[in-house]
């Protein structure tokens, strides 16, 4: 009996460590399948072994947060955006390159005392199209400064106090991966002015921002960066403003930087020689750099559309799609402003024709003249 009773209560523990263990199983599986930021943690896992594949080191020590953050993380040499490759805008290049790209590059040399302290906060704001995000690259491949495109949307999260975590993984994965850059584009969304009808969670997180802002400031040590763009300055929070030791605005281009984004935008491609870009430039008055690339776009489909034609015609059928000449560029001018007419008269207004992103563009002009108000 007494053997009876010791094997059937060995067969209840085994029964109960079983069951035990199901049950741990299950509420594990449970519990990750609950797990908001589950995907995001696998999708920034993989991420991170890519990242440290790139950068050459291993990427130690992150915690769950900093792994969704690394899905932002952009490696300098990934970038395929020079100064060279953006035309125009020298003034501000050389400027840059001074203040921001030297002391992330050679930060021995402003070592000496705290006038030469590396910049911590830049803010590039101009209408859209101007080439600000393109800077903001061209600067993190010049710099050798790893590159965190913060996301919104990565920052936000329903469960309470994660958002204020995430934007605390971004500044700490910064400080692990220095010399490193954080660029907010169209930060106006994120940083705009503090409101009484602003949600707890989006205040809290700006009040977190700030405040691992500051600490970055103090160090001097630091090589992380905030870079941030925008199309609507007067929409910064004053706070933030200050924050931004130098802030450069990118204005339209005028007709010699035109003549210059035109060089660098047909740069390598099928041309004729005899383009007269100084006309061309002078035509585009109004343009920003990104309605010029979309113009030159469209001007190269005339060679394409010639050489079908050819071919239906029995012609060519072997030859190469001819060199893009001027009267390509006039004639995608033509288009242009023709279609910016005819929604004009189509809207029934008198439009003066005026090239890409008339709304916004107003907008920024608008908000300057109430900025200047607002200092007087």
């Amino acid at each position: 009996m007494a053997r009876k009773s010791e094997t059937s209560v060995v067969q209840e523990l085994m029964l109960y460590a079983v069951s035990a263990a199901l049950s741990s199983l299950v509420l594990y599986v449970g519990l990750r399948q609950l797990d908001p930021n589950r995907s995001s943690n696998k999708k920034a896992l993989e991420q991170k072994k890519a990242i440290a594949k790139r950068l050459g080191r291993p990427l130690v020590n992150t915690n769950s947060y900093e792994d969704v953050i690394a899905c932002d993380v952009v490696n300098p040499d990934d970038i395929d955006v020079e100064f060279d490759s953006i035309g125009g805008l020298d003034q501000v290049k050389e400027a840059l390159f001074e203040l921001v790209i030297l002391p992330l590059r050679r930060p021995e040399i402003f070592s000496h005392g705290r006038l030469l302290s590396p910049q911590k906060g830049v803010l590039l704001y101009g209408p859209p199209g101007t080439g600000k995000t393109m800077l903001a690259k061209a600067i993190a491949k010049e710099s050798g400064a790893v590159f965190i495109n913060v996301r919104i949307s990565n920052l936000m999260s329903k469960w309470f106090g994660d958002a204020q975590k995430l934007v605390a993984a971004v500044f700490s994965l910064a400080n692990k991966l220095q010399p490193a850059i954080i660029f907010i584009d169209e930060v106006d969304s994120f940083l705009g002015q503090r409101r009484n009808s602003d949600h707890e969670a989006m205040t809290n997180m700006k009040t977190e921002f700030m405040s691992l802002w500051d600490g970055f400031t103090t160090d001097k040590n630091s090589r992380v960066m905030v870079l941030a763009a925008t199309n609507r300055p007067s929409e910064l929070d004053e706070a933030i403003l200050r924050r931004f030791t130098q802030v450069f605005e990118i204005g339209k281009p005028n007709q010699s930087e035109r003549v210059k984004i035109l060089k660098v935008v047909l740069k390598g491609e099928k041309v004729d020689e005899n383009i007269d870009y100084e006309l061309v430039a002078a035509r585009c008055e109004g343009f920003t750099g990104s309605d010029i690339l979309e113009l030159c776009k469209q001007a190269a489909y005339f060679p394409i559309r010639d050489l079908l034609d050819g071919e239906k015609s029995g012609k060519n059928s072997n030859a190469s799609p001819r060199a893009l000449t001027q009267a390509d560029l006039e004639k995608a001018l033509s288009d242009r402003k023709g279609k910016k007419a005819s929604r004009g008269l189509n809207a029934g207004v008198e439009t003066t024709i005026q090239e890409g992103g008339d709304v916004q563009n107003a907008i920024y002009e608008l908000s300057k003249i109430m900025s200047r108000f607002a200092e007087q």
